[in-house]
């Protein structure tokens, strides 16, 4: 048990020194480490890490070699990750087959595996180490602090890198002190809507004593987002400490974590480090020999979207069906229970620990001047980079996507990029120098969000995107609200319609008349920002839809009901292998006589034909 600030110190001593050795090798040991993440573990990271102990211990290198796993490395598209120390040599796509190679040339011979290095795409160049990697370079991990370091199961490895620093910083402070501190770093709610994270402990602060929470708001639900998620599955115990030092300066003594069930890991993990900070006394009565004492809760939510918005989430904690509350009175003054609480994401929670550690000036050197700290991407879609990446405000998109994304596959050209999830907006090849903070985005039609970032080539179809997002909306709509539970579904039929080739001038109209109609009348932030995405590729890419409506032709050669295969005779060469292929029977001809042509009115638009033929005499038209 850890029962004053003095322990403490020598706690966190003792564990930054074995830290220390093992990435120095003065432990006399050389470390394994493997990305424990779950697009890692889905590529048999587990798997390999117990393979690697099994190899090693055969060789008999069991007291000259450990094997863990740690959090998240970021770069998702390059993974499984195997890390060793202290030499630092990272090596990527690791499979089961590449694990006694590694063993036998680099743990046993001392060598370097080359072909599992990374590769420069532009340069050809072989690289070693992690922070010599482009898309690292101009990351700075602060959110992310421990990720892809730290065994997150492991809490003196968390204390070792530091864990708590800041909340027995924040325990020798006036309540009030730690809230001015929050609020002096300039920092800004990560869930979405960037309002600032100190005026809202303010407002909880100056509530009557009595009981307060803190509540973590886990509930990621924007498609190709995993921010959150790697945050608490790379150190769970950062959020944790950020949720104290939260309730410390608001005077609540409890906090609710509420993460969406389908992110096992990440729940287990918080279980876990809930547990050992529990054990050592750094959670519960008087902490740290303190009259403070607080609790940590878990509670799992079942995978709605709107339980993301601050309200419907307190409705689901309490047991109720997970829909929004009318605002005022806000949940700093009147939330779970009806008491003082208030909601911060886990992004924004991770961040606290930080500040409090290193004050909030260090924080607000980074960004720019309404926008202060990093921010966590999910970056994906047509990028070659495809990962998680941290970076400080006031980054450039074009930096985001070429110099850490690693640009488009294939040559292709950039189109757009959707940013802040179904609640934003596409941003184009006009905005690529346009510096990523709150109120630029807003400012160019599109938003923060809580971080995803989806990335299109010129193979997208906007009116397919716009019809994707809204039909996400639809689903996720909790039906309280008339302008939400109805209008989404009106907007989809129409982006239906106009995407099979049916649309009107007049659709364009009704459309944009439901999207002022469901922004000004929904009840919460899903409904008001419902129709951004199709109010922002109207926008941007008029072009397209005129194309539908017009021409009945969609451009990027998506829409089923406006393309068509159709076979080029002077490069077929008879071979009959797509009319094999085909699932419907919609291609005749004679094998070496043709001539091989496909039947518009059976053609089901699967694309198997195309996808089978070797001399690629098929062709989208």
């Amino acid at each position: 048990m850890i029962s004053n600030f003095e322990q403490l110190a020598e706690k966190q001593a003792s564990c930054s020194s074995c830290m220390a050795a093992k990435f120095s090798g003065e432990s006399g040991k050389r470390a394994v480490v493997l990305c424990g993440g779950t697009g890692c573990l889905s590529s048999n990271s587990a798997e390999i890490r117990e393979k690697f102990g099994k190899v090693i211990e055969e060789k008999g290198l069991s007291d000259k070699v450990t094997v863990n796993q740690v959090g998240c490395f970021g770069f998702c598209s390059q993974g499984p990750f195997v890390k060793i120390y202290p030499e630092d040599t990272l090596y990527r796509m690791v499979s089961m087959d590449d694990v006694e190679e590694i063993v036998e040339k680099d743990l046993i011979g001392g060598e370097v595996v080359e072909r599992l290095l990374y590769v420069d795409p532009a340069t050809q160049e072989k690289t070693a180490k992690q922070d010599d990697i482009n898309f690292y370079k101009k990351q700075v991990r602060i959110a992310l602090h421990g990720c892809g370091v730290i065994d997150p199961e492991n809490i003196e490895e968390a204390l070792g890198y530091g864990a708590f620093e800041g909340l027995a910083k924040a325990l020798k402070m006036d309540r009030a002190d730690v809230v001015k501190e929050v609020l002096d770093s300039g920092l800004r709610g990560r869930g979405g809507g960037g309002f600032p994270t100190g005026r809202k402990w303010q407002f909880a602060y100056a509530q009557p004593d009595g009981e307060k929470y803190v509540v973590c708001n886990g509930d990621e639900g924007d498609p190709g987002a995993f921010m959150d998620r790697s945050i608490l599955e790379g150190n769970p115990l950062a959020v944790i400490e950020g949720m104290v030092i939260a309730g410390y300066a608001i005077g609540a003594q409890n906090g609710y974590f509420y993460v969406r069930a389908e992110y096992p890991i990440a729940v287990n993990r918080l279980k876990i480090a809930i547990k050992q900070a529990e054990d050592l006394g750094l959670l519960g009565d008087n902490i740290l020999g303190t009259d403070f004492s607080f609790r940590c809760h878990l509670r799992l939510g079942a995978g709605a979207f709107v339980c993301g918005e601050e309200t419907a989430l307190l409705n689901s904690i309490q047991g109720m069906r997970g829909m929004p509350r009318p605002r005022p009175p806000f949940p700093a003054v009147s939330g779970l229970w009806d008491c003082p609480t208030i909601v911060n994401n886990v992004e924004t929670l991770a961040t606290v620990p930080y500040i409090l550690r290193n004050g909030a000036k260090k924080f607000a050197e980074y960004g720019t001047e309404r926008s202060k700290g990093t921010k966590v991407f999910a970056l994906g879609g047509k990028v070659n980079n495809v990962g998680l990446v941290e970076v400080p405000m006031g980054t450039t998109l074009r930096e985001l996507i070429y110099d850490i994304g690693g640009g488009i596959p294939n040559d292709k050209k950039f189109k757009a990029i959707q940013t802040g999830g179904p609640s934003g907006g596409c941003l184009t090849e006009k905005d690529l120098d346009a510096e990523i903070d709150f109120d630029n985005l807003v400012a160019k039609g599109s938003m923060m969000g809580s971080g995803g970032a989806i990335v299109m080539d010129e193979d997208n179809c906007m009116v397919d995107v716009a019809k994707f997002y809204m039909g996400f909306i639809c689903d996720e709509s909790c039906g309280k609200c008339s302008p939400c539970r109805i209008g989404t579904k009106r907007i989809l039929e129409y982006l239906t319609k106009i995407c099979d080739g049916k649309g009107t001038m007049e659709d364009l109209e009704q459309l944009e008349m439901l999207a002022e109609t469901i922004k000004t009348g929904s009840l919460c932030a899903l409904g008001q920002t419902a129709a951004n995405p199709i109010v922002s590729t109207m926008k941007q890419f008029r072009d397209e839809y005129l194309a539908h409506i017009i021409d009945k032709k969609c451009p990027a050669k998506v829409c089923k009901n406006l393309m068509s295969y159709e076979i080029n005779t002077d490069i077929c060469k008879k071979c009959s292998l797509c009319q094999r292929q085909c699932p419907v029977g919609a291609i005749s001809g004679q094998v070496k006589v043709g001539p091989f042509v496909i039947d518009q009115s059976k053609c089901i638009k699967c694309g198997m034909c195309m996808s089978s033929c070797k001399f690629h005499a098929i062709e989208k038209k």
